[in-house]
């Protein structure tokens, strides 16, 4: 007989894990993993990576899940290798081979292509990705054999770097650094490059190395933070506000911090921002998210008071 499984007794976990993502698995899988591990409540991430990708995915958990969207826009940036001269049914390797070609290209001819790419570009999302049509996944009418017509989006290509390139021997291929606005597809760029040089191509490799001002060096990978106790668990945990740490602050005092977070609007000698942090003056804590026009504080995202004193609790422990 089977011994019955352990129960885990979840509680309030709040603040932002920057995970390196492991291959093989997806993002949700990654995201569920680290939950168990901190017995969190509450979670979600910021956007997704593909099973064959990995690298840094920020992961929220608690409070943070209200601000995930603030990090949304954000811009990424890849490592990837275009293997040349071979085209697959995926655009990557895990897909049948439906087309080789001979590699004649020369390093001239790349970087021109390159330039080609960089800056303002219009992209055709790739069949088997997970953008919705009718409510369902592009890749679910691939794997039936089905093709979906799809609109070009327009995307930015900010950086487009060649790290290295080889044209001969049994593996062609190039190696890119790309930074890229969100919504960029690197495996539908990496195949339009190929096809591009004559050759065409597929994706071999794909690491996300940063993503708006989170980066790959200050990610934890998946078997570190399974290796780590629970208050080093707890420790690497940055803080709520690190999702939109680049947006001004205001602070209040205790009786215009109780009424902002009762969703009233606030008066006082700010600037017209987009987007604020706004923190109660004793203790200091991060009561939300808001805006400001005219003269007014508008609350756009809220803690509870709950969440507030939950925070304080970890911060202090």
């Amino acid at each position: 007989m089977n011994a019955p499984r352990t129960r885990v007794q979840r509680r309030p976990v709040h603040g932002v894990l920057l995970l390196d993502k492991p291959l093989g698995l997806s993002s949700n899988q990654a995201l569920q993993k680290a939950k168990w591990l901190l017995r969190a409540d509450k979670a979600g991430h910021t956007g997704t990576l593909d099973p064959l990708a990995s690298g840094v995915l920020p992961l929220c958990f608690g409070a943070a899940t209200k601000f995930s969207q603030s990090h949304l826009d954000a811009d990424k940036a890849y490592e990837t290798t275009v293997a040349l001269g071979v085209r697959t049914a995926t655009g990557d390797a895990e897909g049948e081979v439906i087309e080789t070609r001979a590699v004649s290209c020369t390093l001239g001819q790349v970087v021109q292509v390159l330039d080609e790419f960089t800056g303002d570009i219009d992209q055709v999302p790739p069949m088997h990705s997970a953008l919705k049509k009718d409510g369902k996944a592009l890749y679910e009418y691939a794997r039936q054999g089905q093709t979906i017509e799809r609109a070009a989006r327009r995307v930015r290509i900010h950086d487009l770097d060649l790290l290295s390139a080889q044209f001969d021997g049994d593996q062609p291929h190039l190696d890119l650094r790309v930074r890229c606005s969100k919504g960029t597809y690197i495996r539908a760029l990496g195949e339009d490059i190929a096809q591009r040089l004559g050759c065409g191509g597929h994706l071999t490799q794909l690491r996300r190395i940063a993503t708006g001002p989170f980066e790959l060096s200050a990610s934890i990978s998946l078997d570190a933070f399974t290796d780590l106790d629970e208050s080093a668990r707890m420790a690497a945990l940055l803080p709520v506000e690190v999702l939109f740490n680049d947006t001004p602050e205001i602070t209040l005092d205790e009786a215009d911090a109780g009424r902002f977070l009762s969703g009233l609007r606030r008066r006082g000698p700010w600037p017209d921002q987009g987007l604020v942090r706004v923190y109660g003056a004793q203790p200091r804590a991060l009561l939300g998210s808001g805006h400001v026009r005219a003269g007014e504080l508008i609350p756009t995202r809220l803690l509870s008071p709950l969440e507030i004193e939950q925070v304080l609790k970890q911060r202090a422990a």
